[in-house]
């Protein structure tokens, strides 16, 4: 009998209806669940340590799709290569690109390394810009409130409580965000070098320099002799760290240090990136923390 009292107890606990989310990557996905609450049911296409150029457009990920209320992407052409599929093969016009149902994150935040031309012989460039915009904090907020609208619009019953949300939300993301500032204010003007072009967004923030790209273009692995060339061509800059997101290869950026004695920084990147990235906090105080230690 008490255990048919809990199980009826936890069915009248649930929302009538959650949401339906279907997103891209572990940041929007875990974005969603801390403006939603328990009015959506979050799923995330991408894990922390899948690199989320290069994704299967598996029967599983269609499934899913087919079932979204709500789909979220980064945009900026980061799943090019597989959402399109997806989509198309889901059949839901309620996610389809221009319906309500569809929200692309860079649409609401400020693009960097936009190109000025388009050559596919410069490596994988994005027309719209750099997509790797989770990196700076500044922008979960303006994506977030973006988000929360969006919400508002498909669930118009529970439009107050995504607004609620996410104003929660963003008074404690504001708190975080000037320790993070105070936390990483040693970093500013520091040069460093990156293996991928994935930190344009966090350099831009904390107002660090790139001194190089491991990566000859982006998307290219680099040869031994490129790497030889740049051990020379970063002497006089002496940077100070190595940035590697936590699923890139990890030879190129440990072969530069042991040459240069520069000590690499591998970074969560996204939410599950590593043990301490386990939500969007533990995203930027790992990050920080990794940037920081190395300089004391």
């Amino acid at each position: 009998m008490r255990t048919l009292l809990f199980v009826l107890a936890a069915w009248f606990a649930l929302p009538a209806h959650a949401i339906q989310v279907f997103a891209t990557v572990p940041e929007w996905a875990a974005l969603a669940k801390e403006i939603g609450g328990d009015k959506v049911n979050v799923f995330a296409a991408t894990h922390g340590l899948q690199d989320p150029h290069h994704v299967e457009a598996r029967p599983s990920l269609i499934a899913r799709a087919r079932r979204a209320d709500l789909m979220i992407a980064t945009g900026a052409e980061l799943e090019v290569g597989w959402l399109p599929v997806v989509l198309r093969e889901s059949g839901n016009v309620r996610v389809q690109p221009g319906q309500p149902g569809y929200f692309e994150a860079a649409d609401h935040v400020r693009m960097l390394d936009v190109p000025a031309r388009l050559d596919r012989a410069d490596g994988d460039v994005h027309a719209a810009g750099n997509p790797h915009i989770q990196t700076d904090p500044r922008n979960i907020l303006a994506v977030g409130k973006a988000l929360s609208e969006s919400l508002a619009t498909i669930d118009a019953a529970n439009a107050a409580t995504y607004r609620a949300g996410f104003a929660a939300f963003a008074e404690k993301w504001r708190t975080a965000l000037a320790r993070w500032e105070k936390d990483a204010a040693p970093l500013k003007g520091q040069p460093v070098v990156v293996q991928h072009k994935s930190w344009t967004y966090l350099l831009d923030w904390l107002g660090m320099k790139e001194a190089a790209a491991l990566e000859p273009k982006p998307g290219v692995e680099p040869s031994a002799a490129h790497l030889a060339r740049l051990v020379e061509q970063t002497a006089a800059s002496r940077p100070k760290l190595v940035l590697r997101a936590a699923y890139n290869n990890p030879r190129p950026a440990e072969w530069y240090s042991a040459q240069t004695r520069v000590p690499v920084a591998v970074l969560p990147f996204t939410v599950g990136g590593n043990e301490a990235a386990k939500d969007l906090f533990g995203l930027f105080d790992d990050t920080v923390r990794r940037l920081v230690e190395p300089l004391r």
